[in-house]
């Protein structure tokens, strides 16, 4: 039996287990289940067993060194673990942030004790992440940023507002870009990346609404606020460095979660089909008897199918320790038309029914999905708007010319 065998073998055991049963067939999707932090809530307490055992084993990150709380498996154990998990209908036990964005950037840019004090904590669960990139005034030209990091002593005074903070009302920490040197010659230049306790005194944190009725975003507020000159992440001034590279984790995350192969997303289409839409269609021997219909859910699946083989060939070179690359603007840019079009054919489907909003005549899963399709709306803007994104690839992956 090869090494790989092996360990696919004693993997499946110790998952069979050690993983309790309230969790088995829970949530798989790349944007929900357990993001951990101080201000966390366990419905489900297996979720919270189930955390603290991989946690134990290191398999919440388990390609990162086993001295940081990583499980230290190469790349290709670390497919096997996903794929034993997939087969025993297991959830990831934890997500977030920490997970898919600082975490990869201290290992790449920390010092070793900034890579000590918090990579255990992500591995654990024990700390919950948000970032503070875009403001009212700076959004796709990011490096026109204006909150300000004065330096005082062995501090800096931190005052600005930073905008669509995802989750930062739930977040203990935030990783933040401010501007140090406001007489930079480029604008690119004299900005930080600094990491900031969302706990301190200054910062205080606003829920912001969006059409679907509920958001993640937030709108962070920093008012003199003290931060340790020993947050810096790489260099004083040389934060755009750090933020670029952190931009090709979260942009690959993003095209995962909303356009990436799951079984979630093709049992979601299915079940809607054969369920909620089933009012609307007909069917012949058990298929949707519109073959318009047919061929656009077809189209629909070939695509993420692809889509997703490509990210995970990605996932796969990030795992073996290479860096995401131009690339990641394309799978953002792609990634996020699927999760529109998925959404807009299932409304198309629902025809009227898709227009409620709330009260009678229409079912809760109903009104589920025309929210889901508003919030889609703002897959192009967020992590970068496609506009943008686009930029890049013309410049960075085709090589034209400004």
């Amino acid at each position: 039996m090869s090494d790989l065998e092996t360990f696919r073998k004693e993997t499946h055991e110790w998952l069979s287990a050690n993983a309790p049963e309230g969790v088995i067939g829970g949530i798989t999707d790349e944007l929900e289940g357990v993001w951990g932090g101080k201000k966390a809530t366990y419905a489900n307490p297996d979720t919270k067993v189930w955390l603290d055992v991989m946690a134990e084993k290191g398999w919440t990150a388990p390609t990162w060194p086993v001295e940081y709380g990583g499980g230290g498996l190469e790349a290709d154990e670390a497919k096997i673990l996903k794929q034993e998990m997939k087969a025993l209908k297991l959830p990831a036990p934890l997500i977030g942030f920490g997970l898919t964005m600082i975490g990869p950037t201290l290992l790449r840019f920390g010092t070793e004790d900034q890579k000590q004090e918090h990579l255990p904590k992500i591995c654990r669960g024990e700390i919950r992440w948000c970032q503070g990139y875009s403001e009212p005034g700076a959004g796709s030209d990011l490096a026109s940023l204006q909150m300000k990091a004065v330096r005082e002593g062995d501090e800096f005074v931190v005052t600005g507002t930073k905008v669509w903070t995802s989750y930062a009302e739930q977040a203990d920490w935030i990783f933040a870009l401010v501007k140090n040197d406001p007489s930079a010659a480029k604008k690119q230049e004299g900005i930080t990346f600094i990491l900031i306790d969302i706990d301190d005194p200054g910062v205080t944190v606003s829920p912001i609404l969006l059409i679907s009725g509920k958001s993640p975003f937030c709108e962070t507020h920093f008012s003199n606020v003290r931060v340790p000159v020993k947050n810096v992440i790489h260099e004083i001034g040389a934060g755009w460095t750090v933020a670029k590279a952190l931009l090709g984790h979260e942009r690959t995350m993003i095209a995962d979660a909303f356009g990436a192969v799951s079984a979630p997303k093709k049992d979601a289409t299915r079940s809607f089909l054969s369920g909620l839409a089933g009012e609307h269609l007909g069917f012949d021997d058990g298929r949707v008897a519109d073959p318009v219909i047919r061929d656009e859910v077809a189209a629909l699946e070939m695509a993420t199918r692809a889509f997703g083989l490509t990210v995970q060939r990605t996932k796969d070179a990030s795992r073996a320790g290479h860096q995401p690359g131009s690339e990641s603007s394309m799978f953002k840019v792609y990634g996020t038309e699927l999760n529109k079009e998925r959404n807009e054919l299932m409304i198309r489907i629902l025809g009227p029914q898709a227009l409620g909003w709330e009260g009678p005549g229409f079912a809760d899963d109903e009104l589920g999905m025309t929210r889901d399709w508003l919030r889609s709306r703002g897959n192009s803007i967020e992590g970068g708007t496609s506009e943008i994104q686009l930029n890049i690839i013309a410049k960075h992956v085709l090589g034209l010319p400004d």
